[in-house]
């Protein structure tokens, strides 16, 4: 029954969702932005116990609710570790009313052909059964358009649709994230190359199935709208990508039907020598905006 709840919740919920996946590579940095350096952890665990810190306190702070927020988005680690003694995929659901998403990607190829492809996943079934038991509503998986180069956004594409028939033979539903950085010269070319492709394995899929975008923020206003309303798209969610939270918000303003599933974004100006009364402040506005800048699209 509540997977029911969590598909219309997903489907036609207003909000947005949180991503609270940093892994390995990207958490010191996550934490520095926090006010955590890299003095305060002597190993790698210290680390993982100082990051699942800062998103056990995010998830229980007063805003972080079903109200505003649909989704939220765990590393594989935060799943297998609890929030006041509840596992956190139970814990998000259950007491926060948010429906909890998995990290399943195991990092980035070099670049090739202009795109940067994800590591092989040899034990993803495993986990996918491990996803399945915890509560796991779906996956993400991210990889990266560097140049508007056809064919290997053609394969970056492929790749993220041969996992995300994977993810939906075990029940889950796919977040399918093909990047593209917002720095490079030929972005709108690359998003359009982008569009074709998204639009082309869409077009393929089953009449039951359904899998979830998570795009770039595109130089052109609506350029995504066939996806918006793709009989075989979920829900399209927008990354902030290295723009800052106003920027990102303004953007995502402009794009009918597509809300946010901002990190970096949402975690931005909160310290972890904030008073809880000023931690739950910031964090608040916060939420509002996003969640204003995803209604307003």
């Amino acid at each position: 029954m509540s997977k029911d709840i969590q598909t219309q919740q997903m489907t036609s919920g207003a909000g947005f969702i949180a991503a609270l996946d940093q892994s390995g590579g990207s958490t010191p940095k996550a934490l520095k932005l926090y006010g955590v350096g890299e003095d305060a952890y002597s190993s790698e665990a210290e680390m993982f116990d100082q990051i699942h810190a800062m998103r056990s306190r995010i998830v229980r702070s007063p805003a972080f609710t079903g109200e505003h927020i649909l989704g939220a988005i765990l590393f594989e680690m935060t799943m297998d570790r609890e929030i006041d003694g509840i596992p956190s995929a139970r814990y998000l659901w259950d007491k926060r009313r948010v429906v909890p998403f998995l990290k399943i990607d195991k990092g980035l190829e070099d670049e090739t052909d202009g795109v940067r492809l994800m590591k092989p996943m040899p034990d993803l079934d495993a986990l996918l059964e491990r996803a399945v038991a915890a509560g796991i509503f779906g996956t993400k998986m991210r990889s990266v358009i560097d140049a508007a180069s056809a064919s290997g956004i053609k394969a970056i594409v492929a790749q993220q649709f041969d996992i995300a028939g994977r993810v939906l033979s075990h029940g889950l539903i796919p977040i399918i994230e093909p990047e593209v950085t917002i720095s490079i010269a030929d972005k709108a070319e690359a998003e359009n190359l982008l569009l074709a492709e998204l639009t082309r394995h869409l077009d393929a899929l089953p009449a039951d199935q359904q899998v979830m975008l998570k795009l770039t923020l595109p130089e052109k206003t609506n350029l995504y709208a066939p996806l918006v309303e793709h009989p075989r798209v979920m829900r399209v969610v927008a990354l902030s990508g290295g723009y800052s939270r106003e920027e990102a918000n303004r953007r995502l303003a402009q794009n009918t039907g597509v809300i946010a599933s901002f990190s970096r974004a949402l975690t931005e100006g909160l310290s972890a020598d904030q008073p809880d009364s000023a931690f739950d402040a910031t964090l608040a506005e916060t939420i509002g905006s996003i969640h204003a800048a995803s209604a307003a699209g």
